[in-house]
């Protein structure tokens, strides 16, 4: 499987002084973790990893995400993905959920739509059955 990584901002700002930095955090970022790095925004927000959460299964993404960064970051990721919110609401995905292969942890407040938003674009029943999760964890533990 390949590993994409995606890093921001997109320009200058607070956070990063300069180009240079940002260049240089990349170049690192790509030497230590051998991934390919892209430099990504999700609805004009800087802050990725706030607004995004991700599995090898799907994504989701804050709700003012356009349709053309949608089929971009889909295209890169490899994974489809679904603009949504969590805990009534919310459009800081990254805190309000965690997920995984097999199984995500959503705030109290995340509404039964929410929650059956984020069972379809994580595919979590198809992974929830016994069988599917010791195959999966079978073939990632065990090189053929």
């Amino acid at each position: 499987m390949e590993v994409v990584c995606l890093l921001v901002p997109t320009a200058p700002n607070t956070l990063f002084s300069s180009w240079c930095c940002v260049q240089e955090t990349e170049e690192i970022l790509a030497d230590t973790l051998k991934v390919e790095v892209f430099r990504q925004t999700v609805a004009e927000q800087v802050l990725v990893g706030s607004y995004c959460a991700f599995s090898n299964q799907g994504g989701l993404v804050h709700p003012k995400t356009s349709i053309e960064d949608q089929d971009e970051l889909s295209s890169l990721l490899q994974v489809p993905l679904v603009a949504g919110t969590v805990n009534r609401g919310s459009e800081v995905i990254a805190g309000g959920m965690v997920v995984n292969d097999w199984c995500a942890f959503c705030g109290l407040d995340t509404t039964s739509t929410e929650l059956s938003v984020i069972e379809s674009v994580f595919r979590l029943s198809d992974a929830a059955q016994p069988s599917a999760i010791a195959t999966t964890m079978r073939d990632s533990l065990i090189d053929r």
